[in-house]
């Protein structure tokens, strides 16, 4: 969580400040936004545009307590632009996805898990990844993405559902 007086400093034009926010929040917008591009030459274009967006825009930043949430809101919201951009689906190998993905995973069995994720509706994709990776409660992903809580518990079974299926499909087919 980043460090509210830096969050302020920061707001205050302080460009240190900012760096050492960045810093402390680039490999997880690094992991986020490659779970949506899938490559990475697109995941590091829609990092370096959330970085310069928040950069641009902190001064509206409203609390300072929510600087991490407001910043992966800015990077899902730059990739589904990138994506609705390009409008176009990478179907990628395996091998290709772990190869890019091991460095970030603490374990091989994270990497199955992270293939079925991206493999996921985009709907499914962000809540689990809000709820599991990001640790935000079903309030804070509700509020995040602008639906109710009862659609964010329902996209989080289905997609917990889904992933289990995908994760048995796996392991029979091996």
């Amino acid at each position: 969580m980043a460090d509210i007086k830096k969050v302020q400093r920061a707001k205050k034009g302080n460009h240190k400040a900012f760096q050492e926010l960045m810093e402390e929040e680039k490999i997880k917008l690094y992991k986020i936004a490659y779970v949506y591009m899938k490559n990475e030459e697109d995941t590091l274009e829609v990092f370096q545009e959330t970085v310069y967006k928040a950069f641009i825009s902190i001064k509206n930043l409203k609390d300072e307590r929510y600087f991490s949430t407001w910043l992966t809101r800015i990077l899902i919201n730059t990739a589904f632009d990138l994506l609705n951009k390009k409008k176009r689906v990478i179907p990628m190998e395996r091998e290709v996805l772990e190869s890019k993905i091991i460095p970030y995973l603490p374990s091989e069995d994270h990497s199955d898990l992270m293939q079925a994720i991206t493999e996921l509706d985009e709907k499914y994709k962000t809540v689990l990844i809000l709820r599991f990776y990001k640790d935000f409660t079903v309030k804070q992903i509700a509020e995040f993405l602008d639906c109710p809580d009862g659609t964010v518990k329902t996209n989080i079974h289905r997609g917990i559902s889904l992933l289990r299926e995908k994760m048995k499909e796996g392991c029979v087919n091996e």
